[in-house]
This record gives structure tokens, sequence and C-alpha cells, in this order.
């Protein structure tokens, strides 16, 4: 917002230097980005206002702050007296949507267009508006200095003395000022006459009815527009202008007979034209005053320090707000314009931007409570993160919105989160699973000529089924080890990749086994569900060619990936680790070599094994895998290692050869395994 010197120092007296208004102001929450000096000596003075301050997009609304901060008063504008009286404009105002335009304020003027004085001019580009002509040139003036957007009609362009605000009809259109037709959609608001839409509420005014050099008598708008309703109708259309800016912010419901008055009397003072008769004021439904209630031991519990009673109202009277004594503190009357206030706090906030932050001194606050303990998810989130930043992993961060296209291969269709409202099309959905964004940083580092990548995240999927949900997911591509001189590095593998998630589980103490499992976006035969007690806690497997090409990764990587559901493996947590003693007892080994189906998975083996074996087998353990001569197709050998031992005493070999030939009994039986 950028605003002359000189204007500010009309409304407040102030007499301290630019620079030194620009200090004090930046330490009550306005930011100055620069000073400009213009060739006739004033200083602009660009503030950044922040989006929750819409009262302050304006000049008037700056200089009630730096009247504040200086202790100066603030000077008013013109009275609305003068429009009070006189006959009843010739014009009707019919508000069909009351929910979205509360309030719309009419007057009508008899003017001669034409250029506007220097002064006005001057003042219009010192603040990066262009002049246009007298009248258009003072509703952007009250624009600028009360922070009211209004707009003039040419009477004699519009259809009858009658104007309606509703929404538009269907296939309705509209040529704008910027020369643009324009669609409008149902749920729109629009400024009509008899016979379609002539204004855009909110945003743009209409060619059709524009003022120009012929224009004798006009039709003056000031109004309140629903916020929501002008945010929508301005992105849907792409048109942001000064005045949607302004209301989709939150305008001032009790400014806009104010600024009626204040450009009816500006017209008369430059003799562009004068108001014929009174204003039509319609204001169906106005707003509830907003009472609250700051108390004193609130203000000083909250700051650190006590404000004094007088400082208090002080500060709070010359912000606009009215102040009623009570016992414990105050009575607040918020101001129609403070859109931000809502609760004390907020109240509490005024207070300390202007009494001074240098002033609260840094003190920890009382504990009133003890502190709630920690959600147990941000250790085991912590304890994940060194493990796998220790296993070589680097920690990515990705956005939780994707592309449609690129969450379809992870996510049922059906099962996907749409946004009502993307910022694009890459942001279209909510990731159904972290994966779509750790592929697309595997594709950004292989650009940049990494070719050994191991990426992985903490972080939230969504579905509609099941809502929310904490996951862990890695991918890897490249090489399994370092660089070393003494061997080439080997490529990762899906044991390397089903390694870590073992590890993983290790650590969530979450008792797993891979079963056999396909999805669209993996390869066929190198891909494996995580199991827990029947349950799916995710998967692990090599990513398909083509799904790792949409994420930029050339066609022929090899890039392994996994995920893990964290909510779902809470649920399986062992409650307590169990330490057993160093054995006192000598183990015993036996190693059987199996013919089994080549498609038999190892773990299915280990667990038959495991079910008939006595409690004595400590440990289950594949040294050799063999296909080629001798072996028949189909089928392959298997070398497993079975080690035994007692608590108790040593185990005999009678005992030893019992256990071992209940297990190939088993095996035969389920598996048709033969031993070799």
């Amino acid at each position: 917002m950028k605003v002359p010197y000189s204007w500010l120092r009309e409304l407040t007296d102030v007499s301290a230097p630019a620079a030194d208004v620009a200090a004090t102001m930046s330490v009550r929450g306005f930011a100055v980005e620069g000073i400009d000096l213009q060739p006739d000596g004033d200083a602009v003075l660009d503030f950044e206002v922040t989006a929750n301050r819409p009262d302050c997009m304006s000049v008037r609304g700056l200089a009630r702050e730096v009247a504040t901060a200086f202790g100066l008063p603030l000077r008013e504008v013109p009275s609305l007296a003068e429009l009070r009286d006189g006959p009843t404009p010739a014009v009707s105002i019919d508000i069909e949507r009351p929910d979205l335009c509360p309030r719309y304020v009419g007057a009508l003027a008899t003017v001669a267009v034409g250029s506007s004085p220097d002064w006005l001019q001057t003042r219009l580009r010192a603040c990066g508006v262009r002049p246009i002509n007298n009248v258009v040139d003072v509703t952007n003036y009250v624009l600028l200095e009360l922070g009211q957007p209004m707009h003039a009609f040419d009477l004699t362009r519009l259809s009858g003395p009658a104007i309606r605000v509703r929404t538009a009809r269907p296939g309705e259109t509209l040529r704008t000022l910027d020369g643009q037709e324009r669609k409008l959609a149902p749920d729109m608001l629009v400024i009509a006459d008899a016979e379609g839409a002539t204004a855009v509420a909110g945003v743009m005014g209409g060619a059709d009815s524009e003022v120009g050099p012929s224009t004798t008598r006009i039709l003056l708008e000031s109004a309140y527009f629903n916020p929501l309703s002008v945010r929508r109708t301005s992105k849907a259309l792409g048109l942001k202008t000064e005045a949607s800016m302004r209301f989709e912010r939150g305008a001032d419901p009790a400014l806009p007979a104010r600024a009626m008055a204040r450009a009816c009397a500006i017209l008369r003072e430059i003799g562009a034209g004068s108001a014929d008769g009174t204003i039509l004021d319609c204001h169906p439904a106005p707003p509830s005053a907003r009472r609250l209630r700051l108390r004193r031991a609130r203000l000083a519990g909250l700051l650190g320090v006590a404000v004094p009673d007088d400082d208090v109202a002080r500060i709070l009277d010359a912000l606009g707000f009215a102040l009623t004594p009570t016992a414990d503190g105050w009575d607040v009357d918020v101001p129609t314009a403070r859109v931000d206030v809502a609760r004390e706090v907020d109240v509490i906030e005024e207070v300390a931007r202007h009494h001074g932050f240098d002033k609260i001194p840094s003190t920890f606050p009382a504990l009133t409570v003890p502190p709630p303990p920690s959600d147990p998810r941000v250790a085991q989130a912590r304890h994940l993160r060194d493990l796998l930043t220790g296993a070589g992993f680097f920690e990515a961060v990705t956005f939780g919105f994707i592309g449609q296209q690129a969450a379809q291969p992870f996510g049922a269709s059906d099962d996907l989160v749409a946004l009502a409202n993307p910022l694009s099309e890459t942001f279209a959905v909510l990731r159904p699973s972290l994966l779509p964004g750790l592929l697309d940083g595997i594709g950004h580092n292989r650009r940049r000529e990494q070719a050994d990548v191991r990426l992985f995240e903490i972080g939230a999927r969504f579905g509609k089924a099941a809502g929310e949900r904490r996951a862990l997911a890695f991918a890897w591509t490249g090489a399994a080890d370092p660089p070393h001189w003494s061997a080439a590095p080997s490529p990762v593998t899906f044991f390397d990749a089903k390694a870590v998630v073992e590890r993983v589980a290790l650590a969530l103490t979450v008792p797993v086994v891979v079963e056999p499992h396909e999805a669209d976006y993996l390869v066929k035969g190198q891909s494996a569900a995580v199991v827990c007690g029947g349950q799916r806690l995710g998967m692990v497997g090599r990513v398909a060619p083509a799904v790792a090409e949409h994420h930029g990764i050339p066609r022929e990587d090899v890039v392994f990936v996994a995920e893990i559901d964290l909510d779902a493996a809470v649920a399986h947590t062992r409650a307590a680790t169990r330490v057993d003693p160093l054995p006192r007892f000598p183990s015993v080994s036996r190693d059987i070599a199996l013919l089994v189906d080549d498609t038999l998975p190892a773990a299915t083996l280990r667990h038959t094994i495991r079910i008939a074996a006595p409690p004595t087998l400590v440990q289950v353990r594949e040294f050799d895998r063999y296909q080629g001569k001798g072996i028949p197709e189909g089928k392959l050998s298997l070398a497993v290692r079975l080690t035994f031992r007692s608590v108790e005493r040593t185990l005999t070999d009678a005992e030893v050869q019992t256990a071992v030939d209940a297990v190939l009994g088993a095996v035969r039986t389920q598996h048709g395994a033969v031993q070799r």
C-alpha cells in the first residue's frame, strides 16, 4: 500500500521525518518496503499490509496506526448530514441476496466529466493509480483514502431507474471494463438493471454503463459484499482488482454511507458535480455489535508485564475500540472495520503492539498445569529417522498435493481425495502414497547426474476410506554399497530393500513376514507384501519402468521402494522387549538340502519348519540356493541350516534327529519338498 507522506500528515498532523515514521510502524507490524521521493519533494511510503488487516489497506487505516503510535489525534472525514436532506432519488434498489450483499448505498449526481485537478491526479499517481476522468478518479481517491471500493454507472446507459443485486442467470455474460466478454456462473453476484448484468459485484463494472465524456448523470454505488462470494468470483473469472482485494479480505460494513458522503463532497469541491437529493441506504440486516471481555489479569499474564490502565484505555480508544470499565478489566466494543479481532487475545495483541514489545520482559510464563506428555509418535519418528539416516538414506519432504495422473497408479480412482479448489492441475488431489513424491525426488537427482540415490519420508497419506494415515516410505536406486577400491559396487537388489524393511520392523518391535504381492506400479515377481498377524502393513518391490519414466527416471534404472503404514504397525507393537540370558549350553546344527518349487517363498518354508520343530529350534537360515544341472525344470535346491539349543541341558543326537525328521515330514506333506 503506497501512501504519500503529505496525505498522512493531513490526517494526523505527524511531524516526524518519513524515515522515523517507517521505523516506528515497522515495530508495530507494518513493514515499510521503501520510501520513494517524488519530484515535488513529497515522500511515498510503501507499506506491506498483511492479509489479516484489510482495515489498513487505506490511507485512513494506516493514519490511525500512525496517530496511535505518535499520540496524535485522527481527523474525521466530512459528515453525512449534507446528503440527508433533499428529495428521494428516482431510482429503486432491490437486494435479492442479502446474504451476499448485506448493504447497498446509492446516490444520483449530476456531473460534468473532465480532467481531475492536478493535486488529485498527483496523489493517484503516487499511489500507483492511473487518472482517467474526474468522476472515476474520485471513486479511486475514496478507495485509497477510506478503503471502500466504489463504482459509478452512467445513468442514461442503464435500462431504467432500477438496480437489482442478484446472482447471475444461467448463460449470462458481461463485457467488463477491461474489454473482455466474461461468462458468469449462477453463483456469482452481479449488479443488474432491467435487462441484464451491468457489473460483477465487488470485482469490476461493465463496459456498457461506463462513465465517459458525454456522461451527465451518474449513479454512485458504495456497498458491502460477502468476502467469500467475492473471493470465489474473482478466482473463477481470473480477475483480481483493487476492489476485489479489499472485499475478499473483509471490508467495513459501516463504511459505505461515509464513503458516499466523502465522494459527493469531493465531486462538489473539484467542481465535477453535485448529488441530487438524499441517498438510498439499503441495509436489510445490520450486523450486531461485537463485544469482548478484556481481563486485566489475563493481559498481564499473557504479556508478562502489567500495562497501566490509562495506557490500555489510551491505546484501544485511539485504535477505535470503545471501552467500558468492569471490576476485573473492560468490556471492549470492536469496531466493524477490525475483522481480525475476534477473541480476547486479539485485543491483548493490539495493546502489546502499541505499548511496545521492547517493554515486555523476556521471562517464561508461569506454568499453571503440567505439560502434557509427548506424543509417542514423535519419538517413534525420531528413532526411524536416526535409523534410516544411519543406513545412508536422506530425508525428503514432499508435497501433500499431487496431480491426478501421478496419483492413479498408487490408489484406486474412487478412493482419491480431490481438492475442491486446487492451486493447479499438479496439486489436484491429496497423495494416496508417499511414493510419488519420492520418485519425483529420485528423478530430480538423476537429472543432476546423481547415480546413487536413497531417499525416505515420514508423513501423511490420504484416502476416502481410510482417511489420513501416517506412513514411512523410501526409494533406492543405484549401488547397494558405497564405492571402494577393493571391489566394484553391486547394484541394489530386492533383498537389500527387504533388509531395510525388516530393520524398520525390528525398530518398531513388529514381527513381520513377506508374502507374494502384485501392484500395477511394481514389477511382477519382484515385489512382496509386508504382513503382521494376517494384516498387510505395507509393501516392498521394484518400480515398474513405465511408472519410473513418468517421474523423470531413465527407463533402464532399477528403483526399489517400500512403504509401511505406521498407524497400522502400532497395533502390532510388542509391549515390552524380552531379554534372554546368554546360553549356558552348546547348540547343535543340522544342514538339510531340499528340492522345492522355485515359486515357493522362503518365508513360507521357514514358517512351516518353525511350526513343525520343537521349541529347541532357535534359528532357521538359508545358506545356499541352486538351480541348474541336475535340478528339474521349475525346481530349485535350497540348503537350510537348523540350529537347536536347550536352556536346561545339552541336547542328544537322538533328540535333534527326531526334530529334523519332524521338519522333513512337514515340508514334504505341505510343500512336496524332497530331501537331496
